[in-house]
């Protein structure tokens, strides 16, 4: 690390974790690498550190950095931000959902670095607003998601249209088949650091489960957590349908939530990324576009409305909790055989998945035991004895048919009277008089 970077650094961490110990010297000497690191462990600096004093101001784009998702990769770009500009480096971001024009200006002032979605990088590559002659690095970040799919073919034309010398890095919190094959599709020697079992940066993270079988039962246990005190959390879907449904029975019933899918502008969905973060909302219901690389600090929990179908998918779920330490806790919801089905899918990562509550607005593993004193039912026999009652506690001037809402006798229907007929009849007394 270089020492304009070692002041700041030690002002927000206590030091660096395994993943950015691994790679930085390599990183440093123009290796192609891929990290292997578990969620919440610093991958992001892990290549920003290293790469940024390579950087000369001013030379054109020498890093691009690709991300699966808008959320991630503003993120990525924040953080950038964050330590080139202690260097006098520009970073730009490239995202779908944002102003096209605005994004073209920004690339014509020639950006340093630049973190953008695939789709929108390619997009800019194709109509010549973005040059990458003097590309130096290119960053594929959460690999194991973008190289599979639709997305693997647009990062291989990305990837063709960078110099013969550019350095290569992946980065992810998962191990898949395609990640072993990166020196063959890519044709270069990339170097693999895998810390995942000397990595500690996980904090202690509990894996429970909330029975609920329906959608509308499991939309009443969120509405249930949400009143919990300081507490807060992602909630995953696995479709937007499901997502707009909960979302709009918990707005009904006034719960504070803000959601992440669908077809949203990027000004809203960052308007609910910031709300969440600032803790002006306590659910932020989302598909799995966020479950990829998003760092919220401190995250309570992470529920699971819809059960993952995939034990990869699970991981990075429930990697939003439990960061850097802190305690966290995943939360799924279902009935028995849901919750079999997601311990068979869990095998491998070895997870004690137990039976919670929720009791007097608070999560416990114990039972609620029968026995809370409900209001008796008042018979009609008995309302005049209570009448009675309430007449001497309440006083002369407080009205018995108020302090009994539901009792109180009907008005007497009072008829109008015919002021036409009474006209007539004095009339008729006056000529007779």
């Amino acid at each position: 690390m270089i020492e304009q970077f070692k002041e700041h650094f030690e002002k927000l961490y206590q030091q660096p974790t395994a993943i950015q110990t691994a790679v930085d010297q390599a990183l440093q000497t123009d290796q192609s690498v891929l990290g292997i690191a578990p969620t919440g462990s610093g991958k992001t600096l892990a290549f920003t550190l290293p790469l940024l004093p390579k950087v000369m101001p001013g030379a054109g784009t020498q890093i691009l950095v690709l991300a699966p998702s808008q959320e991630l990769a503003l993120q990525t770009a924040r953080v950038m931000r964050e330590w080139g500009t202690i260097l006098g480096v520009k970073v730009q971001s490239l995202t779908g959902g944002a102003n096209l024009r605005r994004q073209v200006m920004q690339l014509h002032k020639h950006p340093d670095v630049v973190v953008g979605t695939p789709g929108r990088v390619l997009h800019m590559l194709d109509n010549h607003h973005l040059k990458l002659g003097h590309l130096q690095t290119l960053v594929v970040d959460e690999a194991d998601d973008l190289l599979q799919d639709d997305t693997l073919a647009v990062v291989e034309d990305i990837e063709r249209a960078t110099p013969l010398s550019t350095q290569l890095a992946f980065f992810s919190a998962t191990m898949s088949p395609i990640l072993d094959q990166l020196s063959v599709m890519f044709g270069r020697d990339i170097v693999t650091f895998d810390v995942r079992d000397t990595d500690h940066s996980r904090g202690p993270v509990q894996h429970v489960y909330l029975a609920a079988r329906t959608n509308a039962q499991k939309t009443a246990t969120l509405r249930r957590l949400a009143s919990i005190k300081d507490f807060r959390a992602l909630v995953f879907f696995n479709s937007t349908r499901t997502l707009h449904y909960a979302a709009s029975r918990l707005r009904h019933e006034h719960v504070a939530v803000g959601t992440l899918g669908g077809r949203q502008r990027q000004v809203e969905r960052e308007k609910a990324m910031r709300m969440f973060r600032k803790r002006q909302i306590k659910l932020l219901l989302t598909t799995d576009l966020a479950a990829r690389g998003l760092d919220i600090p401190k995250l309570p929990g992470v529920v699971n409305f819809d059960l993952p179908t995939s034990t990869n998918t699970y991981v990075h779920r429930a990697g939003r909790t439990g960061r850097q330490g802190e305690r966290g806790m995943v939360i799924n919801l279902g009935d028995d055989h849901d919750i079999r089905d997601l311990r068979k899918l869990t095998t491998d990562l070895d997870l004690n998945i137990q039976r919670f509550y929720i009791s007097q607005d608070q999560l416990t593993d114990q039972k609620p035991v029968a026995g809370k004193q409900v209001e008796p039912f008042v018979k009609k026999a008995d309302r005049h004895l209570q009448k009675a009652q309430l007449d001497s506690e309440a006083g002369p001037r407080k009205s018995v048919a108020k302090t009994l809402s539901g009792f109180s006798k009907p008005k007497k229907r009072r008829h109008k009277k015919n002021r036409k007929n009474k006209g007539i009849r004095l009339k008729h007394r006056r000529q007779n008089s």
